[in-house]
Formats: structure tokens, sequence, C-alpha cells
């Protein structure tokens, strides 16, 4: 398993990101007067408003906080952010000149091309960093320091990495689980 392969195969499933515009919204009044919104606050205490090109969701609440998601690249969550902004000063809504966006958390794939021998690596990668249960969960959960990430490991080979601020965390992530795999000697 070479680590350009398994970095290549990397792929950004979601990112999210929040921002804020500063004042307090009336959701209800902007539900009626912003089409293609989704509010019920009997389920959801923000306003829903999709974007299909990138495809995401923004989530605005009263306090005039903003969490998007679903957006495939930080890139993508950039332009969702920037229509949601446009429909803001469309709707009268003052936006800031350049407001805030902070990413609070990217998901990614890829694949170690390699099966994984989930019971042995429980024990090999020290059951401090390590949470396994297969019988409530398929996946090893392998908490990370450096960089600061979740990586879930699967018997496949694939695994999932949460909790990364920014592309290349998940790069380092990908970096230590392969190299740590192949110091214990569990390749397959």
């Amino acid at each position: 398993m070479s680590h350009a392969d398994a970095i290549e195969s990397i792929e950004i499933q979601n990112v999210v990101a929040s921002t804020e515009i500063g004042l307090e919204l009336d959701l209800e009044r902007l539900s009626l007067d912003w089409e293609g919104t989704d509010y019920d606050p009997d389920n959801f205490p923000g306003l829903v408003y999709r974007t299909s090109n990138p495809k995401s969701a923004c989530l605005v609440f009263r306090s005039g906080k903003i969490v998007c998601t679903g957006a495939d690249s930080v890139d993508g969550v950039n332009t969702a952010l920037g229509i949601l902004f446009n429909e803001f000063s469309d709707l009268g809504i003052p936006v800031p000149e350049d407001p805030e966006i902070t990413v609070q958390n990217i998901v990614s794939s890829a694949d170690l091309r390699h099966t994984l021998n989930l019971n042995a690596l429980a024990i090999g990668l020290g059951l401090e960093d390590v949470e396994y249960e297969p019988e409530q969960f398929p996946g090893l959960v392998y908490r990370l320091d450096e960089p600061n990430v979740v990586v879930l490991m699967f018997g496949s080979g694939k695994i999932v990495i949460t909790g990364a601020k920014e592309v290349a965390n998940a790069e380092g992530a990908v970096e230590v689980v392969s190299e740590r795999i192949r110091e214990l000697g569990l390749l397959g």
C-alpha cells in the first residue's frame, strides 16, 4: 500500500462551515418572503435554504448564525454562502462586507486498497486511541492527535476521516494510518 495511492483516493464527502451576519432574523417572515426555503420550527429551529449548484443546505438561525453543509469542497461552501448572501441582499437584509467563514468539519473518504484485520488493529493501535465494538458498529474508530481527526476504518480497507479543518488534515491522517498499519505488519 503506497501512501500516494491512498492519498490519491481521498474524496471529500462533506464540508461544514459556519458564518454569521450579526443581526437577529425573523425566520417566520423570511420563510414567507423567500421562496424555496423550509421552516418548520416544531421540527428544527432554523430555516433551511438549499442550493443546487453546489448542492448544499444552509441552515439560518434566528441569531443570525448560519451553518452550511453538504458541499463537497471548501470552494463549494464559499459559493453556496455567496448565493445565500445574494438572496439576503435581494431581501433587503444587510450582509457584512467580508463575512468570516469558518470551516468546522471536512468529512472525506479514502481507500487503503488492502483488507484490514480490525481485531488485530484494535490491539496494535492501542486501546486508549481506539473504539472497536463490531456488534454495534462495523468500523474501528481511531482518534489521532496529529492531525486532530477521527478515522473510521473498515475491513474492506475503506476509511472515513472526520473532524478535519482543512483538506491537508485528511492527507496527513491517511499517511499516519497507513504508516501505523505498515509498522504493525497488518497489511492484508
